[in-house]
C-alpha cells in the first residue's frame, strides 16, 4: 500500500476534536481504535462518503505506529473478504474504514470508561473470543 498520508474527511476531523476532548486519547489512537471497529462491521464502506476535504492529514506511519504490517493485513483479508481489487481498492478502502470508523467510535464513546466496554463487546463478537460460536 503506497499511502503515506492520509487526510480524514471533516465530519470525522470534528469528531476526533470531540473524542479527544471527551476521552485524552490522541487522534491516532482514535483513528487505530475506530479503524478497528470498522473493520469489524460486515458492511463495505463507501469511499465515496469520505472526501478528503479537511485539513487534518495524518501520517501513516505515525497513524498506525509499529503494528502498520498488521493493519494492512488485516485490510486486505477484509477486502479480499468482501471480493474487492486488492491492487485497486486498498487504498481507498484504508480511507473509508478509518473515517467510517472515527464516526463509529464518536457514537459509542462518550468518555474513555466506554472503551472497556467497546471492547468487551467486540470480543464477544469473535468466533474464539468467548463468544461460544465456532
Amino acid at each position: 500500500m503506497n499511502v503515506t498520508r492520509l487526510r480524514v474527511c471533516a465530519e470525522a476531523d470534528q469528531r476526533l476534536i470531540h473524542l479527544k476532548a471527551r476521552t485524552g486519547l490522541t487522534p491516532n489512537l482514535l483513528c487505530r481504535i475506530g479503524f478497528c471497529l470498522s473493520l469489524n462491521d460486515p458492511m463495505v464502506p463507501d469511499p465515496d462518503k469520505y472526501p478528503a476535504d479537511s485539513q487534518r492529514e495524518l501520517n501513516r506511519y505515525t497513524l498506525m505506529g509499529e503494528w502498520d504490517a498488521i493493519f494492512v493485513a488485516l485490510l486486505r483479508e477484509r477486502c479480499a473478504h468482501d471480493g474487492l481489487d486488492l491492487e485497486h481498492d486498498l487504498e481507498d478502502q484504508f480511507r473509508a474504514h478509518v473515517n467510517r470508523g472515527v464516526l463509529m467510535l464518536y457514537h459509542r464513546m462518550k468518555h474513555l470508561g466506554d472503551l472497556d466496554r467497546l471492547v468487551q463487546e467486540q470480543m464477544r463478537l469473535l468466533p474464539t473470543a468467548g463468544g461460544g460460536q465456532a
